[in-house]
């Protein structure tokens, strides 16, 4: 197995040049204070095709010969990494056909599709989709460019390090979203004296992660990160959605779960020491539908809503009581629902569910407290 080298993460940084973006670098003072350490983000998320992935792909693309050119590149990908070939496949002139998971987020699919390449749907996750790439790349002559387990492509991911090594002085800890590994290792190529932090999840996170949902690291990453100091942590679904919006509303950066996963991996003190942080922050490419799904489960977490239910009497005038109660609360109230069947209550009485916006936790606590004080026999829901 040939591994890259520091001198090809430099080559390919040459061959970037011009077409993948210098992304920019802030300080967070949000993520600062809750981490209590400097906190900086490298906003990978507002490159090009809105993830790191293409200075890979484009450095892969630009080696093919004049044959592999002329025969096309086929890869598999969850979304990122497909939406990144297909792109530097149409800037350089050369055919893409792009296997996906039945279930990648539809955003990724049309984006991927909208870059020109042939889009196929195949199984239920990454793995499949692997197979039935290399199945087409055998059957065409087409040249398979993998995720993560080829040297270029890890070259390519590399050239952040360089980046982040002249954009920021001191930093010596890098935490990076890992799924086979290859922005990881070639951040370590480029990096050799930083210390890397790869942040993972599990089978649990895959809906709201998908681009991190990998089952191990790949042969490649291994072998390059074997031989450098590093570290991994975990995270889950429930951390990661609250990553999500507290980077919409504290930085203004709309990132994907696997964008998240170092944000969430840092505010919650998994990685070690007090000195500076820089986060690399993968992607953008989050499904809307996914997004409203995943803000709120983030605002339920950090207590921003609150679901209560309880009994009232089966009489006129009592709901609006209670409404008019939690209102002097200074609590709004975004659904209200009626259970009278199906539930184990009086015959005069109405289950009520009251969905509630609220501060942050210790409101919600204070609330549950006002209203148990009030008579109600209230139950908290989420």
């Amino acid at each position: 197995m040939t591994l890259p080298t520091a001198a090809d993460v430099t080559q390919a940084r040459a061959r970037l040049e011009g077409v993948a973006l210098a992304t920019p670098v802030f300080r967070s003072s949000t993520f600062s204070s809750l981490a209590g350490r400097d906190v900086w983000l490298k906003a990978e998320n507002l490159q090009r095709t809105g993830s790191f992935k293409v200075r890979g792909a484009v450095n892969r693309v630009a080696v093919l010969t004049d044959k592999e050119r002329t025969r096309g590149v086929v890869a598999a990908s969850a979304g990122n990494h497909g939406q990144a070939v297909a792109w530097a496949a149409r800037e350089a002139g050369v055919p893409a056909t792009i296997f996906v998971p039945q279930d990648a987020p539809m955003a990724k699919v049309e984006a991927t599709r909208s870059y020109g390449a042939d889009v196929e749907l195949v199984g239920e996750g990454f793995e499949q989709a692997v197979q039935a790439g290399r199945a087409h790349a055998d059957s065409t002559g087409a040249t398979y460019i993998h995720a993560f387990e080829e040297p270029a492509v890890v070259a390519g991911q590399g050239t952040i390090g360089l980046e982040l090594a002249e954009q920021l002085d001191g930093v010596e800890t890098i935490v990076v979203p890992v799924g086979g590994g290859g922005l990881a290792a070639g951040i370590a190529l480029a990096m050799p004296g930083a210390r890397v932090v790869g942040v993972r999840t599990g089978p649990e996170g895959y809906a709201i992660a998908d681009g991190i949902a990998v089952k191990e690291l790949g042969d490649l990453a291994r072998a390059i990160l074997d031989e450098i100091p590093h570290d991994m942590v975990d995270v889950d679904s429930g951390e990661i959605a609250e990553a999500i919006v507290l980077s919409l509303e504290r930085t203004k950066l709309v990132v994907e779960g696997a964008g998240a996963a170092g944000v969430a991996a840092v505010v919650r003190g998994k990685v070690e020491g007090t000195g500076p942080v820089a986060v690399i922050l993968s992607g953008g490419n989050i499904d809307a539908t996914t997004l409203i799904s995943v803000t709120r489960h983030g605002l339920t977490e950090a207590g921003r809503y609150l679901v209560v239910r309880t009994r009232v009497p089966d009489r006129p005038g009592e709901l609006l009581k209670l409404l008019d109660l939690v209102a002097k609360e200074r609590v709004n109230v975004v659904d209200v629902e009626h259970r009278r069947e199906g539930a184990s209550i009086d015959v005069a009485e109405t289950e009520i569910w009251l969905t509630l916006v609220t501060r942050d936790e210790e409101h919600c606590e204070t609330l549950l407290a006002t209203m148990r004080g009030w008579g109600y026999d209230v139950e908290r829901v989420r």
